[in-house]
């Protein structure tokens, strides 16, 4: 039966590379799967999928005028599975799409992205996919300080701690560090 997954986790959580293993997994068993990722994430180029251990591919770009059934049916009606990466950029349409996706083509949908940002606030598509998803699991990490798991995001600038600011800020370990709690509030002397 297919389902609407989200796996969630702070940065530096492996979710990227989740997708590129799952993929591979269908793939290598000669079934097809369907890859998007958010255009606003353009760090590699946008519509491409990449993982800081240095594996790229090729993905659909999501803006916020797309509708993601739309695209599956043009692209593959026989996908065994639709893969999302980014997913925090989604907006509550594109979730409620994956889940007729899932519920009307019964094709499974697996989707990976922040849960919060780094002012502590859900996304607008991981508050829909806490809402509408059929499974939730965290992928975990430890925090940049400490060995304590990290749960949150801490955006820096210029070595210090930023709390404020626009939601979104494209950027990987230049920008943000995975924290435990504790850290998030106190973080020691930032070396970036």
């Amino acid at each position: 039966m297919a389902q609407l997954f989200f796996r969630y986790g702070a940065m530096n959580s492996g979710k990227t590379i989740e997708i590129l293993k799952v993929a591979h997994n269908y793939e290598e068993q000669s079934k097809s799967v369907i890859i998007m990722t958010s255009g606003l994430d353009n760090r590699d180029g946008v519509g491409y999928v990449a993982s800081r251990i240095g594996l790229k591919r090729e993905a659909i770009p999501v803006f916020d005028d797309t509708n993601v059934l739309d695209v599956v049916k043009k692209t593959n009606l026989d996908a065994a599975c639709v893969l999302i990466d980014e997913a925090q950029f989604l907006k509550k349409h594109h979730v409620l799409e994956l889940a007729h996706i899932v519920d009307d083509l019964k094709i499974p949908v697996m989707t990976f992205g922040l849960k919060n940002d780094f002012r502590n606030e859900l996304f607008e598509g991981s508050k829909y996919l806490l809402l509408y998803a059929d499974k939730i699991e965290e992928m975990k990490t430890i925090c940049w300080f400490c060995r304590k798991k990290a749960i949150m995001n801490l955006r820096f600038h210029d070595g210090q701690p930023v709390y404020e600011g626009e939601q979104v800020q494209i950027g990987g370990n230049e920008a943000y560090y995975p924290v435990c709690r504790r850290h998030y509030f106190y973080p020691p002397k930032l070396t970036k």
